[in-house]
């Protein structure tokens, strides 16, 4: 991690996947099951991983796409959809270090949400699973509104349910799409390494920090 000073912070907002959770392997099974379903080859988990982060009908688009595929995008989506589910919580599984960071965040009195490009409906089970639902007060999904990041109004609006104006609030993601977010919001962002950056240059994307474990997140609020 690069030395920054302290960010003026009076709230956090946190990315899901790739940021606090690992969900690769459980997207990419549910897009292969859908592949499967439709009898096309499946993908290996590392293709699939570096198509995370756009919400579910761009992932599905890309992999159709890939597998040379011209179905309809409507006339997939409920077969993706259903196998999502079910694959939710097969092996989710949090990062190093993120627990006790939402602990000592929580002990700061520091407010948290959530802003993921994930179908809202998905994240609440995921986060009771892991055992981290009870850090988050608000949580914005990629169909809460009629924007998803790398659009500023998901951003915006996390900010408006936590009380706080953007620029005291402090982005925690990984990829492009948080960054993008977070520069269209004027909302300060830190990055972690760890995730799904697609084809993000890290070290020049211009965050306030890149972090190589979340616990690296707590001298910087």
């Amino acid at each position: 991690m690069r030395s920054v000073d302290n960010v003026a912070t009076s709230a956090v907002i946190f990315d899901l996947d790739g940021t606090l959770v690992d969900s690769a392997g459980d997207i990419a099974e549910a897009v292969n099951r859908c592949l499967e379903e439709l009898a096309l080859a499946r993908v290996p988990e590392a293709r699939v991983r570096s198509w995370i982060g756009e919400g579910v009908r761009n992932l599905v688009a890309t992999a159709l796409k890939h597998a040379g595929s011209d179905r309809p995008l409507e006339t997939v989506m409920p077969a993706f959809m259903r196998h999502y589910h079910a694959c939710l919580l097969r092996s989710p599984r949090l990062y190093a270090g993120v627990p006790e960071t939402l602990q000592a965040l929580r002990a700061r009195a520091l407010p948290m949400a959530i802003c993921t490009n994930k179908p809202v409906a998905l994240v609440p089970p995921l986060l009771a699973h892991l055992g981290i639902a009870e850090f988050f007060t608000h949580i914005v999904g990629g169909d809460s509104l009629p924007q998803r990041k790398p659009a500023a109004e998901p951003l915006l609006h996390a900010a408006a349910l936590l009380g706080q104006p953007p620029g005291a609030c402090l982005m925690v993601g990984d990829s492009a799409t948080d960054l993008g977010a977070a520069n269209h919001a004027h909302m300060p962002v830190v990055l972690v390494r760890y995730g799904y950056p697609r084809d993000l240059d890290l070290d020049a994307a211009g965050a306030l920090a890149v972090i190589d474990d979340l616990r690296e997140l707590l001298p910087l609020v």
